[in-house]
């Protein structure tokens, strides 16, 4: 038996999230089925994380073990050939060692989150970006973001589904960048909350719109009160950017 790590891209508008649902497509199965159809095995593929639907991945880390004898290579160009049309590719493909665990090896996560901020609509990038008619202070938006950079409880940005032990989670990075009129939010951190990125994200946006400021940012984090929440940003414009393992550069 082989563990084979993958490094996984997709676009999320298809499926149901990363997971494999019963009521819906998901990159899980896509990917879990070709490669029965490569192996005539039944392989779970396991993640660094889980997106919901709509949400994409530039670089999501997944492993399987595989009985058959087979390069990574040829794995990962045949895995690629089953799963066409659907829109996800692996673009690497190693052997690991067998303790090594795409989920529990993990010592970081990083996603991205983008904004057209205009008002004319989107072509190319529908599906793709959370488009904001409203003018956006980018700035306001940076500085405001610093609040909730540290260990703090985000009961308030976290999902009434979330599962986690624990709302106490270390923000290592929330930074807003503008280049014209696209911004991005990058945030990196340890592990997430369920929707604790698009909660930060639409709590940034009513501070960038002028509705809400610093304080309000505040307080809705110390409120640790998920109705204190103010917008739930939408999944079209987040994307899963790394998954981080010891010993891996991350320059």
């Amino acid at each position: 038996m082989t563990r084979f790590a993958f490094t996984v891209e997709f676009d999320g508008r298809p499926f149901m999230g990363w997971q494999r649902q019963a009521h819906g497509p998901s990159v899980q199965q896509t990917i879990e089925d070709a490669i029965h159809a490569v192996t005539g095995e039944r392989a779970v593929i396991h993640a660094a994380g889980r997106t919901d639907a709509g949400v994409h991945g530039l670089a999501m880390r997944a492993h399987a073990e595989v009985e058959k004898d087979i390069a990574p290579f040829r794995l990962m160009e045949a895995i690629n050939a089953k799963m066409r049309p659907a829109p996800v590719a692996i673009h690497d493909c190693v052997v690991v060692p067998d303790d090594w665990h795409a989920r529990f090896s993990c010592i970081g996560r990083s996603y991205v989150y983008r904004i057209a901020n205009r008002r004319a609509p989107l072509t190319f990038e529908r599906g793709l970006t959370w488009r904001v008619i409203q003018p956006l202070d980018a700035d306001a938006m940076h500085d405001a973001a610093q609040i909730l950079v540290g260990r703090h409880d985000f009961t308030t940005f976290r999902s009434v589904h979330c599962q986690a032990d624990s709302p106490v989670k270390s923000i290592d990075r929330l930074d807003v960048e503008r280049d014209g009129d696209w911004i991005a939010i990058r945030a990196a951190a340890r592990s997430f909350l369920h929707h604790q990125v698009r909660s930060m994200v639409g709590c940034l946006a009513m501070v960038g719109m002028g509705r809400w400021n610093a304080a309000d940012l505040r307080a809705a984090l110390e409120a640790r009160d998920r109705a204190a929440l103010a917008l739930n940003a939408p999944p079209d414009g987040l994307y899963f950017v790394r998954a981080t393992y010891p010993g891996e550069d991350v320059s």
